[in-house]
């Protein structure tokens, strides 16, 4: 079978354990390395139409912002089938899953890579039109393959392998050079280093990218006497405040402003987290806002590995002695707001006050360590009008819809908060 097929990108339920960044967005809507991951499959199979399935809620916020693609909708292709799960780890031997016959695609571990198909059965095609997540039982009776290739199932893990991601990737696009303005007085150490057209590098930055690759991408600027170590990424028209201290494992994604330490951490796009503070193995959702002072910790006092709660009841061994904060769309912390570490954050919470919040504070919460009351929707969604028009991005009746789903999906973790 020839290797030039249709590509699937498709959601499964692991969805669920990337809490709260994919309460708003589609898994392959993840930030990791320099892309998302639907970046990913689009120059890992160059040339091939991408199709894209996700839940059904977040259906029309996918179908404005990617309008080139088509969603939950499987008609018109001629050509054979990959179906990809959103959460494969991609690696620059990923375009080969596309080689072979028909087969149901699976790793050593049994999870559902994928599947090679050349027809698509109705219960199939009515699963994607429905938006409703896929299993492997959903491919039929095709015969199993396993391939060596990995899912990612939590946060923490993107956040973790961030730094080898930027490395592959700055390698991958093969852009070096220097075609954005550097004034005098800034050093750029090492050669690994890419700035990009419009990008400006005021006197005094450090950029070392001894061990590891710096990428700086167009209008980006990076203001007087702050520092870059690589791996690192700096997304399209992010701005790096005066004194600001980026170590290395570092991806800052689009129309970012960030004037804080930030150490091994993902900031995703439209995120400001301007003042002083530590921000430390973190993954930060678009229109999130962290005041002046705001901080996290990665680390406890004992050394002992992270917990993390994805749900008020449901605790999770990280596995890791390094895990910070993971806070979801459109919400807020106020001026030096402490956060325990490993502590979640929903979609459009509001959290300040003295003390450390709880480790985990639902979507639509408001409040502190001294207690919480819900955040009420429509003053949620103003708040978020606001700031999306600051950065001259329509909150639409679609968005609004999908905001107002996931309040209601989210109501019985704030019932006993």
């Amino acid at each position: 079978m020839s290797a030039h097929r249709t590509i699937v990108l498709f959601e499964d339920d692991g969805w669920r354990e990337l809490y709260p960044l994919t309460l708003a967005r589609p898994v392959y809507e993840l930030r990791y390395g320099i892309s998302v991951f639907l970046t990913k499959a689009k120059y890992t199979f160059d040339g091939s139409k991408i199709l894209l399935h996700t839940r059904k809620y977040l259906q029309e916020v996918e179908a404005e912002s990617r309008p080139e693609y088509q969603i939950n909708d499987l008609s018109g292709v001629d050509s054979p089938l990959l179906f990809l799960n959103g959460r494969l780890i991609y690696t620059n031997d990923t375009h080969r899953l596309a080689e072979g016959d028909d087969a149901i695609l699976v790793n050593s571990d049994g999870e559902l890579i994928g599947a090679r198909i050349s027809s698509v059965p109705d219960a199939l095609k009515s699963k994607v039109e429905n938006g409703e997540p896929l299993t492997k039982d959903d491919f039929g009776k095709l015969p199993t393959e396993e391939v060596d290739a990995k899912l990612f199932h939590h946060l923490w893990e993107l956040v973790h392998e961030n730094g080898s991601e930027i490395v592959r990737e700055y390698e991958r696009f093969g852009k070096k050079g220097i075609y954005g303005k550097v004034y005098d007085g800034a050093h750029l150490v090492g050669d690994e280093i890419f700035i990009g057209e419009g990008a400006v590098i005021q006197p005094g930055v450090v950029l070392d990218a001894e061990e590891g690759p710096i990428y700086i991408d167009e209008g980006a600027v990076i203001m007087a006497n702050s520092t870059v170590v690589g791996p690192a990424f700096i997304g399209k028209g992010s701005k790096i405040k005066i004194g600001a201290k980026i170590y290395e494992n570092v991806s800052i994604g689009p129309i970012c402003k960030i004037g804080s330490e930030v150490d091994e951490s993902i900031v995703h796009s439209y995120a400001n987290k301007q003042h002083d503070g530590f921000l430390g193995h973190a993954y930060v959702a678009p229109w999130v806002n962290l005041g002046a002072g705001v901080s996290n910790s990665d680390l406890k006092n004992n050394y002992s590995t992270v917990k993390v709660f994805l749900a008020p009841d449901r605790k999770v061994n990280t596995g890791s002695m390094f895990v910070g904060l993971m806070i979801g769309d459109h919400s807020k912390a106020g001026i030096n707001t402490m956060f325990n570490t490993g502590t979640v954050v929903g979609v459009a919470a509001n959290v300040f006050g003295a003390g450390f919040p709880p480790k985990f504070v639902p979507s639509f919460a408001w409040g502190g360590a001294s207690g919480f009351v819900t955040h009420q929707f429509d003053k949620a969604v103003e708040t978020a009008r606001r700031v999306m028009a600051r950065r001259k991005v329509e909150l639409t009746d679609a968005y609004r819809r999908m905001l107002q789903h996931i309040f209601e999906m989210t109501a019985d973790e704030r019932k006993d908060f």
